[in-house]
């Protein structure tokens, strides 16, 4: 620690005016109805950003009880149950709502020692990390935080203009991570209109163009490195977000790709829980597929990876899906002994191979932005608890993010 820095407790911030924190909103089940006053769940907070669905609500005669657990722009929310340690502000265009108690919210009253978006990297930060992994040990739930943990954690707090100067550097990286995130939301969207715009089509057996692949039916010791074990989570609309997979032991890694090793070009998909979800297979990424999750190897010459990824995510594949989706007592699934004999219709030969260009163009485009923020965010979490601890000045990460950006 530096002689700027001075350590306070969450409590401790709290009793001098600095902070508000708390659990959110505990329902009662006469209180939940079919619309209403939403409720944030922890599934529905991600690293960096909230992704609300809203699928509970407090009926409407009921949100005055709720009160101060009411979200506001600019808050800090913590997961303190299930997935815990995930982060994000509530943006300043949020509509209202509820935190469910399995989510912890900060408010910084505008003091003179601790400014919000430098809490907010600092929850982010290994420090954070190791004290929150420490409590949860002496808890009885291995995933859970309480409010008393949570107060007694100790944070890291330099003078103020080092933690704007600190966030400044930190956020942006953040922005230039958001807008290439914008630039390949907008790619895929291309991609996806140009495919639904397709006139004259035709039906095809997938088995026709494609291999149909099964993934383990178990799950390994997960790691904090190695090879990459995919999640179904990971599969978002035609994008593989990594950020939702774990990892797996090199030594585990040829046992669980005994049945197939997904590569470059590989369509990805879920065969049980959130059917009709599918992404491409990137070329730098090493990877066994995880359960629930199977893969379409295109044959050569019969149809181009781009193509077949969002032939998969039309409109007309997705009703197909639908229809012939065998429900099951727990989860309902897609019959991988019979996914071959399946229809799916591509264009046109003349319309395919134009169309397949354009696509590939499209998810080149989106390749680039994703191994280029895969860079940022480890340049942003190397930097991070290096700022946040003082191990590097901030003048010395400044030059770091401008040789990167330039």
């Amino acid at each position: 620690m530096t002689k700027d820095q001075r350590q306070w407790t969450i409590r401790e911030l709290v009793l001098a005016g600095e902070l508000e924190f708390g659990d959110g909103y505990r329902t009662k089940r006469s209180e939940l109805g079919a619309s209403g006053f939403p409720i944030l769940r922890v599934a529905e907070v991600l690293d960096g950003k909230i992704a609300p669905v809203y699928s509970e609500f407090v009926r409407p005669e009921f949100r005055s009880a709720i009160r101060q657990k009411i979200a506001r722009p600019g808050d800090i929310v913590l997961t303190t149950k299930g997935t815990v340690g995930r982060v994000a502000v509530i943006p300043a265009q949020s509509a209202e709502f509820s935190y469910s108690p399995q989510v912890c919210y900060f408010r910084t009253t505008g003091g003179n020692r601790v400014i919000s978006r430098y809490l907010y990297y600092w929850l982010r930060s290994d420090e954070f990390r190791v004290q929150a992994a420490g409590l949860k040990g002496q808890t009885d739930m291995a995933d859970y935080l309480n409010l008393a943990d949570i107060g007694s954690l100790k944070v890291t707090l330099p003078e103020l203009q080092s933690q704007r100067s600190i966030t400044e550097i930190l956020g942006a990286l953040d922005d230039k991570i958001s807008v290439n995130e914008r630039i390949a939301e907008t790619a895929l969207a291309l991609a996806k209109a140009r495919i639904e715009a397709v006139e004259h089509a035709e039906p095809m057996c997938i088995g026709d163009v494609a291999d149909v692949f099964d993934g383990p039916h178990a799950t390994p010791q997960k790691t904090t490195e190695g090879p990459w074990f995919l999640s179904i989570s990971s599969l978002k609309g035609g994008v593989l977000d990594l950020a939702e997979s774990a990892h797996l032991t090199e030594d585990d890694f040829p046992r669980w790709t005994r049945r197939v090793q997904p590569r470059a070009g590989d369509v990805l998909f879920s065969y049980e829980t959130r059917l009709g979800e599918a992404a491409l297979m990137p070329s730098d990424v090493r990877a066994s597929l995880g359960r629930r999750m199977g893969l379409l190897r295109p044959k050569p010459g019969a149809v181009r990876s781009a193509l077949l990824l969002h032939a998969y995510l039309s409109p007309r594949f997705q009703e197909e899906i639908r229809r012939r989706t065998v429900p099951g007592a727990t989860v309902d699934r897609i019959p991988l002994k019979e996914l071959s004999t399946w229809p799916i219709s591509l264009p046109v030969a003349g319309v395919r191979e134009q169309l397949s260009a354009a696509l590939e163009a499209l998810h080149a485009l989106i390749d680039q932005m994703t191994v280029e923020n895969r860079t940022l965010v480890e340049l942003r979490n190397t930097l991070l608890p290096q700022l946040v601890t003082g191990e590097i000045r901030v003048k010395d990460a400044v030059r770091v993010v401008e040789d990167i950006a330039s």
